[in-house]
């Protein structure tokens, strides 16, 4: 949920009370207030009247990657949601709640999305029940969709989700060959699961592997293995931050989905052009102290200046490599244009079975 922004939408006067008590849980989420209910709208409070119809409010929420809370019928939340959604890979995490504040239940994108853990967190923090309808969650099966998002693995073929998941709910196993040096020295493997050798002989149910070849499987899952390390200048433009990403990124001939997320220095953690890219992109933000990032090893390209501002010659770079740990290696090198640095880093990815 790091970097996820919760959109609450109430048509109440007790939904909209219900909404700010939300709103001040101490949780990773950014909150934004908003009603259809405008005879409550009174001075002082954050919450803002939504004046167009609420399928086009949903629209602009999913435009912006946005996670929705429906504080009313599901009736509302599903019509409103319905002409925007596309797959359970790029949706929006959807969840209602009645305005008794006594259930959350997600609707939408509950594993990749989050929808399922944020339900389970807000219910937890006001003592509501959170109402979990996941056929793997509530078998306390292993869920495939679920195990690639913790591992920071991309599903290539989002169909073989649903083949999957329904082998396991049969009480069957899986095999899953995992590319050789890629798998975590100790684990504990769920009971769902069969290792088999990589590369499979014969077709298997999943293979995880960075390398581009053809396999006989139901899903392939490829590892993020990209971090890019960022810096600008103070509130630089949201679409300046994004356009020079994306240009670097297509210099290094690396795509988005290939990436396992962004870093900087701790002072940028509010920064709009970076927490923009992050959400609309579904990429984790993480950033770092200067003392930090000093204590990362390697030969960077230094700034007495920069050091001076911020207290570490070096944020780009160090930042990237922070954030492969335990092991990671500058693949390209610090670019720097109108203000902004970046510079990108491969991980030395690694899989587990914890949960």
């Amino acid at each position: 949920m790091k970097n996820m922004k919760l959109s609450i939408i109430s048509f109440t006067e007790n939904g909209i009370l219900l909404s700010e008590k939300i709103a001040k849980l101490p949780h990773e989420a950014e909150c934004a207030i908003y009603t259809k209910c405008g005879a409550y709208c009174k001075e002082g409070r954050t919450v803002e009247f939504v004046t167009e119809s609420i399928g086009e409010w949903a629209k602009e929420q999913f435009e912006e990657r946005n996670a929705l809370l429906f504080i009313g019928a599901c009736g509302i939340a599903v019509r409103a949601i319905a002409p925007h959604i596309t797959d359970k890979l790029h949706d929006s995490p959807v969840l209602v709640m009645d305005e008794n504040g006594q259930y959350v239940i997600p609707l939408l994108s509950g594993h990749v999305g989050g929808a399922n853990e944020l339900a389970v967190s807000i219910a937890e923090k006001i003592g509501a029940e959170s109402v979990i309808t996941t056929a793997t969650d509530i078998n306390n099966k292993f869920a495939i969709d679920l195990f690639a998002k913790k591992n920071g693995l991309t599903i290539v073929n989002k169909d073989g989700i649903a083949k999957v998941s329904s082998k396991i709910l049969a009480g069957k196993s899986i095999a899953i060959s995992i590319e050789l040096g890629h798998l975590e020295k100790e684990i504990k493997l769920p009971k769902e699961i069969k290792l088999t050798e990589y590369p499979p002989v014969q077709r298997v149910d999943v293979v995880i592997t960075s390398e581009d070849r053809e396999f006989e499987t139901a899903i392939l899952l490829r590892p993020k293995e990209y971090v890019i390390g960022v810096g600008c200048r103070k509130e630089k433009e949201v679409e300046k931050i994004e356009d020079f990403i994306i240009s670097n990124l297509q210099k290094a001939g690396i795509s988005l989905v290939q990436l396992f997320g962004m870093a900087s220095i701790d002072v940028k953690k509010d920064e709009p052009g970076f927490l923009g890219f992050s959400r609309k992109e579904k990429i984790p933000f993480i950033t770092y102290t200067a003392e930090e990032l000093m204590c990362v090893e390697g030969d960077f390209h230094k700034s007495e200046f920069v050091r001076e501002k911020v207290g570490v010659d070096n944020v780009c770079e160090r930042a990237a490599i922070k954030m492969c740990e335990p092991e990671g290696k500058l693949i390209y090198e610090k670019h720097a244009e109108d203000g902004m640095t970046i510079a990108i880093a491969k991980r030395d990815w690694r899989v587990s079975f914890d949960e």
